[in-house]
């Protein structure tokens, strides 16, 4: 099971998306190891002292599919869920300083928190759907998939070309561009889809 993750893909102001569609999607994996499932609570990590949440969309692959094309690929989604791309900060700092990979940063321990996931027959239109986190109840991340440089459809044509996707692959399509940020220990984390609860826990 492959965890994928795509960077930079969500704009504020939707007149920039065509200027930012060049074709060269970020991508990164993350380790299996990264998945924490069914709202279980995290302990903080060790190995960073600045833990950067992402809200995220996450599809789930339902089929196995290379080189599928876009009028195909929202066929290959079998259900989407809710998580954080974790971050930490501090680490990818010092790979960048070595023009090092993300690896580390970003697949460490509980790096990928997920839950909530639903048959894709719940969302009617891919690209208009609302998702949103609150920490210690205060709102910090809203967004909306038509705020998306590239949709699930172009991301999943994009990744089978070099990759060939298989059920129960996930794919974290991006955290909304304003509102990401540090986490503490304590901090009580809740995401929401269309205004449902899905995604609930604590660092610890």
């Amino acid at each position: 099971m492959k965890i994928i993750g795509i960077g930079k893909n969500y704009v504020n102001d939707k007149s920039e998306i065509t200027a930012l569609k060049t074709g060269a999607q970020t991508i990164f994996l993350k380790a299996e190891s990264t998945l924490v499932t069914d709202n279980k609570n995290i302990v903080f990590p060790k190995i960073t002292d600045q833990l950067i949440y992402e809200l995220e969309l996450v599809a789930k692959i339902g089929k196995t599919g290379k080189d599928i094309s876009e009028s195909d690929a929202a066929s290959y989604i079998c259900e989407i869920g809710v998580g954080i791309d974790y971050t930490a900060k501090d680490v990818l700092t010092a790979s960048r300083e070595n023009k090092g990979p993300w690896a580390l940063a970003k697949g460490f321990d509980g790096a990928s928190p997920v839950n909530g996931f639903k048959s894709i027959s719940n969302f009617p239109d891919l690209n208009n759907i609302n998702f949103s986190l609150t920490i210690n109840g205060q709102e910090k991340q809203s967004g909306n998939t038509s705020d998306m440089i590239y949709n699930f459809s172009e991301i999943i044509a994009f990744v089978s070309k070099y990759m060939t996707l298989e059920p129960g692959d996930l794919i974290f399509t991006g955290t909304p561009a304003s509102g990401a940020g540090q986490n503490v220990k304590g901090d009580h984390l809740q995401a929401y889809v269309e205004g449902e609860l899905l995604l609930d826990f604590k660092l610890l």
